[in-house]
């Protein structure tokens, strides 16, 4: 995806003649272009906030999962929003990690994005698909409204089906949740369950994570690349 600034943004990017990064007569050519060097980089970097841009996330490991700093979906490149752990009392559960093609702190621009994204789930213990799907349905519950859900009824039915055909899961296999144009398609150990295609439901699903009430608070900090990835 090529992405292009603004011309409002090059217009703020300081300008210096040739003549400043030529050699004067105390020999400061090097401090001069270094200094410009910032300078640039310093706008650069007040215009992406102004557009409301995040810087990508680096690769990282969070536990002992080595997250990439990008992934491609349908041969688009995705970078990594941000990656955190999940916890329940002393257990590790997963290592989760958000990429998106360009990254953000906007949960709301997350919830309602059309474009791809990938949720990575690295599993930390033994689970299988019914346990799974049980904590996505909890989650399902605690961020949408009694009638949301039921509008959703089919859906979720078709979602829940395909889910528990995907057997047991251990340390190290891999979820994959895509979303792309109001889908919801998961791949579980390299194996394609199912997809549904419903706009609400997707956004219901990320809530799940990023909602109000989260399946943890510091996990969706961290998924939105604003605390550490080691929670």
């Amino acid at each position: 995806m090529t992405f292009r600034l603004p011309s409002v943004i090059f217009n703020a990017l300081p300008r210096r003649p040739a003549a400043s990064v030529r050699q004067d007569k105390r020999g400061n050519t090097r401090q001069r272009a270094t200094t410009a060097m910032r300078e640039t980089l310093l706008a650069l970097t007040l215009a992406g906030a102004a557009l409301g841009l995040s810087p990508a996330a680096q690769a990282v490991t969070v536990g002992t999962v080595n997250v990439p700093e990008q992934q491609t979906v349908d041969g688009q490149a995705l970078v990594l929003n941000g990656a955190g752990l999940r916890q329940r009392f002393v257990f590790h559960i997963y290592v989760a990690a958000l990429y998106r093609p360009q990254p953000t702190h906007d949960v709301e621009a997350i919830l309602k994005s059309s474009e791809p994204q990938l949720l990575r789930l690295t599993l930390l213990r033994d689970i299988n698909s019914k346990a799974l799907t049980d904590a996505l349905n909890d989650g399902l519950k605690a961020n949408n409204s009694e009638a949301e859900l039921a509008a959703m009824g089919a859906t979720i039915k078709a979602f829940e089906a395909f889910m528990q055909t995907g057997g047991e899961g251990a340390s190290g296999d891999l979820v994959d949740i895509v979303f792309q144009q109001g889908k919801v398609a998961v791949t579980f150990k390299g194996k394609a369950l199912g997809e549904v295609n419903d706009p609400r439901f997707a956004t219901a699903l990320l809530k799940v994570w990023l909602g109000s009430t989260p399946a943890q608070e510091s996990l969706k900090l961290a998924l939105l690349g604003q605390k550490s990835a080691n929670n």
